[in-house]
């Protein structure tokens, strides 16, 4: 019998997309700087940075932050 790990992605940028908007939405709905919130999430993983509203914190777990921002750079750099 063969072992074979099955690998899980949601690392399509549709998703990411739609995770991160929702997430940005949460956090100004309850008054945080949602950039500044994101931006310390990405760089520390500590996911207090984001807010439980709306599941957003379970949401963003779910975004590897390395193809979050590698998603974010390739979108600053095309635009």
């Amino acid at each position: 019998m063969k072992d074979a790990t099955i690998i899980f992605s949601l690392n399509n940028e549709t998703d990411t997309k739609t995770i991160l908007t929702s997430v940005y939405d949460s956090l100004i709905s309850k008054g945080y700087d949602a950039i500044n919130q994101i931006a310390g999430y990405i760089l520390s993983g500590d996911p207090t940075y984001i807010t439980t509203y709306n599941d957003a914190r379970n949401m963003i777990q779910k975004v590897d932050r390395y193809e979050l921002l590698k998603a974010l750079i390739k979108f600053y750099l095309a635009n």
